[in-house]
């Protein structure tokens, strides 16, 4: 008896939530009720959705050519290729140029220094610490931030920042940033199978691998959205 009346209280709910809201004592309700039934595709709309942060799910690779397998471009049209689909999240603009020596992105929420190159090259160690001590007032910086606040991005975010449809540099057309270098920049993320390793991305190809920590990359540090 218990279970019948818990469901029919739960189907009661349903009901009054599609009808909206009735007055005490109506015997219609005030309007032709909501809609109630939505597509598959409004579902993945849905839970493409983010809260206070940039769009959820996949990224565009960018690229939007195809290729053979001799590297002769081709027609998109049948081959199965990324070109082809184009699928994932993609927003425009890409870029805000905040004007204070920071670029956010549009589509990850991340906050990036607009001067790809102030530090030049450095091995892993002083990149984490270059990263994790810039504040305003360095690197062309006057957006208020403190020691703390920048740090060097993990493989994920890093990577986020590749346009597969460019090259020299790898990066979405008309970005705002300065001094980007055609060569490895280090993330934070170490190769796990050999720990003295940590991986980079090439901005030049968009290629990454992992370095020797003891090499030389370049430093782009990020920030959290705010």
């Amino acid at each position: 008896m218990m279970k019948k009346k818990t469901t029919f209280l739960f189907l009661l709910v349903l009901g009054l939530a599609a009808f909206g809201s009735v007055q005490a004592g109506d015997l219609e309700p005030p309007g032709p009720p909501a809609p109630t039934m939505v597509t598959l595709q409004q579902i993945y709309d849905k839970l493409d959705e983010c809260t206070g942060g940039g769009p959820c799910g996949v990224p565009k690779t960018g690229q939007t050519g195809c290729w053979d397998s001799s590297g002769f471009s081709i027609p998109c049209g049948g081959t199965g290729q990324d070109g082809e689909y184009q699928y994932g999240v993609a927003v425009d603009p890409r870029f805000t140029d905040n004007g204070n020596g920071t670029v956010t992105d549009n589509l990850t929420n991340l906050i990036w220094l607009k001067d790809a190159n102030c530090f030049g090259d450095r091995i892993w160690t002083d990149a984490l610490e270059d990263a994790n001590t810039l504040a305003d007032g360095s690197c062309g910086l006057t957006d208020g931030s403190v020691v703390g606040d920048w740090r060097l991005p993990n493989i994920r975010e890093l990577q986020s920042l590749i346009d597969f449809d460019n090259f020299d540099p790898a990066l979405p057309a008309g970005h705002p940033f300065s001094g980007v270098q055609s060569y490895y920049y280090w993330s934070s993320t170490t190769r796990a199978s050999t720990g003295n390793q940590a991986t980079n991305v090439h901005f030049a190809s968009g290629y990454t691998q992992s370095g020797v920590k003891g090499v030389l990359d370049h430093v782009w540090p990020v920030r959290s959205g705010q």
